[in-house]
């Protein structure tokens, strides 16, 4: 202890010793002493000594954090000093070629000094650390667009570290452990983020061996404050897409290794660590803010899934999280071992086929407060017990009509094969919720539905994502640009983007004013994006204000009102605090599907009824299915499952079955969509096969009885 203390003193003038005095014990006794290396880092057996009577470091929260600080009028005399409001940088000369050259020197000699004074002298505090790597020592640096550190040179380093002696990397380790404790204070400067976004890199946090120090640097940056994290998600975005990935597959793996270690005893208890995840969730989440705001995206948003979390109890957690409400009628019932009417547990939907849409809504409308029921469909007047085809028919059915053009609710746009809403206004939106209502549906049974809209429509279902208590709040109103556009209307983009990129006079070439036009059943109505717009001109000075007030007209304020019914339908089904957690692509592969398909995996999955796999009709099936295009392949998933996109999950979760029917093979193939179920007659050969299974698929549509 005494040790310890004597050294901390000697530095006082540059450390925060007010702030963690007792903590630093904590942080090094979390290491385990006694743990010997693992093979593929380093032992920590020999950073610092174990101390006894240990206690945490401070909280993340701010209030928190006050006050665990000591009055500096409670220390003695000896050890109050003045500390330098601005500590002025040390400066270093060494370059990355002059670093390079002292590693292949060390390499070759086995003399590795010059390297491990380099190492220990860098890592000793955040100072040293700006040294080394900042462009310029003493300048600010204040900005997103430059974090002024010289990345070459943090890449050279960290590349050459994993091949130095195990003492170097030792000494590394000991410099970073020290520079957290010391750098526990209050408001940080831009040189304390640099050191943070430095150290962040370090590769040997893949060791589960670092995972105490690593867990307190993700603390500390995770407790930045806003405008701190603002800068780093900037300075992320400017790392390579090697760096980047590095970075995320490291949070992952450190969050799937506490949530799942393969030797427990080499980490913490969990009781005594359950800040590690929340901190590394926080920092992950930086990266995927810098990620969202790249253009194009730096990685895949997948490359952010943890699929170990599929491992744990999500539902649990889940209910736990969300809010719990009374017990309704029906739980009490089921509590007091009263007979429940089984029709109380569905959303029975009656329908006529001629009266479709109107019997649909009226359904919908009285029995709203039934939506989050399991769906049951039946067409009045037709026998039949709905066990998932009729569901699917009545999907099939009122989006097909609905979408029509004639139906005049929505445009087909043929450039991006998309629908959008059409600005034609009317005294009821009604319908508008319907469309909104079955997509909801379709999510919450699991439904995948033949629609087509642009991207940018699930950006607007979730703004906001959860329905705000003020009905005067404005619905659907996301912030659009001209890429949103680009996957709408690809035409009118290029030629907006040719307006902003135009070298010439842009006031007498185009002769454009803030006016828009549209044509509205048949009738062509002038607009004003701005007061007076048809007395603005655009020039090259607003042609920038022209395009966004242009985009947000087109794709917000001209159909405000359908766009909010279908809003309102949506979230009817769907309002879950979950939707905060997604992003518009994955609301639309709930909606959807994702298109990707992977006829491999089908092969691999599929299960069988009266064949076998190895059966020749089976493996002349897959040849000819492995053969199709993509085309055929989609029609043969939408001629057995009703869609051509693959559900939530992938083609692992599709329950998909072939049975073998028992009739001359002069027929063809037939389907049963409620059971993703193809049944194949034993055919002769492959060719016949193959010509009796492409008849099928490319002319057959809808299902049920006709």
């Amino acid at each position: 202890m005494k040790e310890i203390f004597s050294c901390l003193l000697k530095r006082k003038r540059e450390n925060d010793f007010l702030q963690y005095r007792i903590s630093h014990h904590h942080f090094i006794s979390t290491i385990n002493p006694k743990r010997p290396s693992d093979g593929q880092g380093f032992s920590t057996q020999c950073l610092l000594p174990a101390v006894r009577h240990v206690r945490e470091l401070p909280p993340i929260c701010a209030d928190a954090r006050q006050k665990q600080r000591i009055s500096i009028h409670t220390l003695p005399p000896e050890m109050k000093a003045p500390f330098p409001s601005d500590p002025v940088i040390p400066l270093r000369t060494k370059t990355t070629k002059e670093f390079q050259e002292d590693i292949e020197r060390a390499t070759a000699s086995g003399d590795w000094k010059s390297v491990h004074d380099f190492y220990v002298t860098t890592f000793d505090s955040f100072l040293e650390l700006n040294a080394a790597f900042k462009k310029e020592a003493n300048a600010p640096f204040n900005t997103t667009e430059d974090s002024g550190i010289n990345i070459k040179f943090v890449n050279a380093a960290y590349d050459a570290l994993l091949y130095t002696p195990p003492d170097i990397q030792k000494s590394v380790l000991r410099g970073i452990i020290n520079s957290l404790l010391r750098e526990w204070k209050g408001p940080r400067t831009k040189d304390d983020l640099r050191a943070y976004f430095v150290l962040v890199q370090n590769p040997q946090y893949t060791s589960t061996a670092t995972y105490v120090i690593y867990a307190h640097l993700l603390r500390q940056i995770a407790a930045l404050a806003e405008a701190d994290h603002h800068f780093l998600v900037h300075w992320f975005k400017k790392l390579s897409q090697r760096r980047f990935k590095q970075l995320v597959e490291r949070l992952l793996q450190f969050i799937s290794t506490r949530l799942f270690p393969a030797r427990p005893e080499e980490l913490p208890p969990m009781a005594k660590c359950s800040w590690w995840i929340p901190s590394a969730t926080r920092v992950l989440a930086l990266l995927n803010a810098a990620n969202s705001i790249s253009t194009p995206p730096i990685i895949s948003f997948t490359d952010f899934y943890n699929l170990t979390l599929d491992h744990i109890d999500i539902m649990e957690d889940y209910q736990t999280w969300q809010t719990h409400g009374n017990s309704n009628s029906l739980v009490d019932k089921v509590s007091r071992r009263q007979r429940v009417d089984m029709s109380l547990l569905f959303l029975n939907i009656r329908v006529r086929r001629q009266q479709l849409v109107s019997d649909s809504l009226d359904e919908l409308t009285r029995k709203r407060m039934d939506l989050k029921k399991k769906l049951k469909v039946t067409f009045m007047g037709e026998a039949g017990l709905d066990m998932g085809g009729l569901t699917k028919e009545w999907f099939l059915l009122l989006i097909r009509q609905i979408f029509h053009t004639d139906y005049g609710m929505f445009t087909y746009l043929k450039d991006s094969h998309c629908h959008w809403f059409s600005s034609w206004k009317c005294d009821n939106y009604s319908e508008f919720r319907l469309v909104g209502t079955l997509m909801g549906l379709a999510v919450y049974n699991s439904i995948t539905l033949d629609i087509r809209f642009p991207p940018c429509c699930y950006k607007k279902l979730l703004s906001p994502p959860i329905v705000p208590c003020d009905q005067n709040t404005p619905v659907g109103m996301a912030t659009l640009t001209l890429d949103d556009l680009q996957q709408a209307m690809p035409d009118l983009a290029r030629g907006l983007g040719e307006l902003l990129s135009y070298e010439g006079n842009v006031e007498e070439d185009f002769c454009l004013t803030f006016q828009v036009s549209q044509e509205e059943l048949g009738a062509v109505k002038s607009y004003n994006l701005k007061p007076g717009g048809d007395k603005i001109t655009v020039t090259k000075q607003n042609r920038k204000e022209y395009v966004q007030l242009y985009i947000d007209f087109l794709l917000n304020k001209s159909i405000y009102k359908q766009f909010a019914a279908f809003y309102y339908g949506f979230h009817s089904v769907c309002a879950s605090n979950a939707l905060m957690l997604l992003r518009p692509e994955e609301v639309e592969i709930l909606v959807c599907g994702s298109p990707e398909l992977d006829m491999n995996t089908l092969q691999k999955v599929a299960q069988y009824e009266g064949y076998s796999k190895t059966d020749t009709t089976i493996r002349w099936f897959w040849d000819v299915v492995l053969g199709f295009p993509i085309e055929l392949q989609k029609k043969l998933l939408h001629f057995t499952t009703g869609s051509d996109r693959v559900p939530v999950g992938g083609m692992s979760d599709l329950n998909f079955k072939i049975s073998k029917i028992d009739v001359p093979s002069e027929w063809l193939p037939v389907s049963h969509t409620c059971f993703n179920q193809i049944c194949l007659p034993s055919y002769k050969s492959k060719k016949e096969l193959k010509q009796k299974l492409t008849i099928a698929i490319s002319n057959a549509e809808g299902f049920g009885l006709e």
